[in-house]
């Protein structure tokens, strides 16, 4: 995923594959995180209260997850930004305003259409280049 590393700042945290607690729920690996200037690591964990915005890359085997158990747990824990990328169907769903049953909003744009700047709640800019991700190869017929 392409970020924009100077609207972020040079000491952005934004990391992939690490673990955030959530309290009462199983631990979650987001594909990517961007997390507060000041988010402290505690162990091998980070708080999900040090969490702007998580990325999930959808795969044909997780999708159901990404779409909905995703969506209605990272909003019910309040994360301010949910951005699904769906490489296999060309678009990103960016859902904002958290809700206890998911987000009250979801923005859709396929990809090939820009830029897409997300305004972070810490006052910093994530933007996302629409024309820069990667999509899956068509397969291949071996015949």
């Amino acid at each position: 995923m392409q970020i924009d590393s100077l609207a972020l700042g040079r000491h952005a945290k934004v990391t992939s594959d690490v673990y955030i607690d959530f309290p009462a729920d199983e631990n979650s690996a987001p594909d990517l995180a961007i997390l507060r200037e000041d988010a402290r690591k505690e162990g091998k964990r980070y708080s999900l209260e040090d969490i702007l915005l998580i990325s999930e890359v959808v795969s044909t085997s997780s999708a159901r997850k990404d779409y909905d158990d995703c969506t209605a747990k990272y909003g019910r824990y309040g994360i301010p930004i949910y951005l699904v990328v769906a490489p296999y169907a060309g678009k990103v769903v960016l859902h904002t305003e958290p809700t206890a049953n998911g987000y009250s909003t979801a923005l859709k744009r396929a990809y090939g259409t820009g830029r897409l700047p997300i305004p972070l709640a810490d006052g910093r800019t994530f933007t996302l280049d629409l024309d820069e991700l990667p999509r899956p190869e068509p397969e291949t017929d071996a015949h």
